[in-house]
């Protein structure tokens, strides 16, 4: 049987003047020749690590025991920085950049002398942006999770990110002072590692697990917990198996695997994000998924993991009863149990022997921590292309409600008006928010879930029904529909609602109405006026001008499908 070639040597194995090029500046690293000989694996490790993003600052270590994997099983490894998103930093939301990044990761992979790659993720979009980008070249390729920081303590209680809006509203209200809330601050955020509760990062390392992308375990151990490192030292000597295998992302990323992903994603009461992120990993590698898919597959799914926002404990806590492994095996009957893994094993063989330690975190298909999870998706006049509601995370008696519209242009309205005295609002009311969808902030922020207004708070009230073109933190909570698709800065009908407005939601039926006329709607659509986007260069003007809307997964345009990994001429 010959021998495949390695896809490095086509630098590497050069003769003449370009082969000394390829190599002569690599060697002023202290690399001896053989290295270059194309016996081992060229590795690259595409490493998010930043100060700026305090998720993956501990990246830089982790990578060290993911190298002496690579170097166990004959490999060779080479870390490159891409872009890092850090989501508690940049203005003005990390996911206008997400794209951005995913390109970086893409022409990175493709333009450098690897055969395989380990994509080193953690905060909420660095993990998306990483998987996008290795699937548009579609070489073999492992991910490799951060962690989760160890749940925070304050004042007897343990607490985490999903807290913050709590503390919030305390501060809002008076009931806690300037000097308590900046001692919570050190108090949450006292370890290395992303988000405690099941936010945007654990629901994207529990993603990349149930499609099989990453070792079991991934999405749990926490980020400081040895087993973290070991799990790095596992994932460096199997990522040179798979290049010896030629298994490629295309391998692993079937229509099964996705289909796996939004249950397991239900079951742990994942993050509404996690709609947009594997929709735009779907087009990337050229699967068939839409909106109805998250609905449908996740229908059937209770939440099993009793993990925050929707649950009471913590990520921390689910590693020590069991994992995700063990989630997934209450819900083994529903999955496609033969979708294979980056192992190289099932699904069905990753489960087989997974155990629960404690039922007070890991429910049963017979006795789930709640009856409704996933992801609800909604169709009506208010959203004809889809919005979306996460039910285990909203109150059960505002599911069905008809209420009057209070509505807020834009985010610079709303945090003007709403603990206005006179703002006319109680607790009946749907909140409207417009002009936060991908063009009209731009990038769509996590500002879907409206603080309440001061005087509602006041009444002792902690849920009132939020409607916006923009996202949810993983972490936040309520009963708030999302992704309102078309987005209200390019004419959608959420651009049409109107102070006094009726709106009907019914989330059984999987409906959101605005209660008027075909009359009065078609006169408001032939009366709107396009927002003015006031960016002219650069690349928000490529975000604009390119990005695709929610129920297609934010994605631009141009970037789905795949280029492969071939480059047909050299540098010199």
């Amino acid at each position: 049987m010959t021998k495949k070639k390695l896809r490095s040597q086509e630098w590497y194995g050069r003769t003449g003047k370009d082969g000394f090029i390829y190599r002569s500046w690599m060697k002023n690293q202290g690399l001896p020749h053989h290295l270059f000989e194309g016996e081992k694996p060229v590795i690259g490790i595409c490493n998010t690590w930043s100060e700026l993003t305090p998720c993956n600052a501990h990246f830089r270590d982790l990578a060290e025991a993911l190298k002496k994997g690579i170097w166990e099983a004959g490999g060779f490894p080479l870390e490159f920085p891409v872009m890092s998103l850090g989501e508690c930093s940049i203005k003005p939301t990390a996911m206008l950049f997400r794209n951005l990044a995913s390109m970086d990761v893409e022409e990175s992979i493709r333009a450098n002398p690897m055969d395989g790659v380990v994509l080193m993720c953690g905060c909420d979009k660095t993990t998306p942006s990483l998987v996008m980008g290795a699937a548009s070249v579609d070489l073999p390729a492992l991910v490799l999770s951060g962690g989760p920081m160890l749940v925070g303590r304050f004042k007897g209680k343990r607490i985490g990110t999903s807290d913050i809006w709590r503390f919030a509203e305390d501060f809002k209200m008076g009931r806690l002072s300037q000097e308590e809330f900046i001692e919570a601050e050190a108090a949450m955020s006292r370890s290395a590692g992303h988000c405690a509760p099941m936010g945007t990062a654990s629901t994207m390392a529990a993603m990349v697990e149930a499609l099989g992308l990453a070792l079991p375990d991934n999405a749990t151990i926490p980020a400081v917990d040895s087993r973290r490192k070991v799990l790095a030292h596992l994932t460096g000597m199997r990522i040179v198996e798979m290049v010896r295998e030629d298994m490629k992302m295309s391998t692993i990323l079937t229509r099964k695997a996705f289909e796996n992903a939004i249950m397991v994603n239900a079951a742990v009461g994942g993050s509404t994000n996690f709609i947009l992120h594997l929709t735009a990993i779907a087009k990337r590698i050229g699967a068939e998924l839409d909106l109805t898919d998250f609905d449908y597959f996740s229908s059937k799914i209770p939440l099993i993991a009793n993990v925050q926002p929707s649950g009471e404990h913590w990520v921390e806590d689910l590693f020590y009863a069991g994992g995700l492994p063990a989630v997934m095996r209450e819900i083994e009957k529903h999955l496609h149990t033969d979708a294979l893994t980056v192992n190289g094993k099932t699904i069905g063989e990753n489960i087989s022997k997974a155990e629960c330690w404690d039922r007070n975190l890991i429910g049963t298909l017979e006795k789930p921590i709640k009856p409704d999870s996933g992801i609800a998706v909604l169709k009506g006049n208010l959203c004809p292309n889809g919005a979306v509601l996460k039910p285990s995370a909203a109150s059960p008696e505002l599911l069905v409600h008809t209420g009057r519209a209070v509505v807020f242009e834009n985010i610079d309205d709303y945090k003007a008006k709403v603990d206005d005295p006179n703002l006319d609002i109680d607790e009946t009311c749907v909140m409207v928010m417009k002009n936060v969808g991908p063009k009209g902030y731009p990038g769509m922020p996590e500002v879907g879930n409206m603080g309440l207004p001061k005087k509602v708070l006041e009444k002792g009230f902690k849920d009132m029904i939020r409607i916006s073109d923009g996202r949810m933190s993983g972490t936040g909570f309520g009963t708030v529909v999302l992704h309102v698709s078309p987005e209200s800065a390019i004419g959608g009908p959420l651009a049409f609602v109107q102070n006094g407005d009726m709106i009907a939601l019914d989330v059984p039926n999987r409906s959101l109405n605005l209660l008027i006329s075909d009359e009065e709607f078609e006169r408001r659509r032939k009366e709107f006026v396009p927002t003015q986007l006031p960016y002219e260069r650069g690349y928000v003007n490529l975000f604009l001008d390119k990005v695709n809307q929610a129920h297609e997964g934010v994605d631009f345009d141009f970037l789905q499908g795949s280029s492969g990994s071939e480059v047909k001429r050299d540098s010199h």
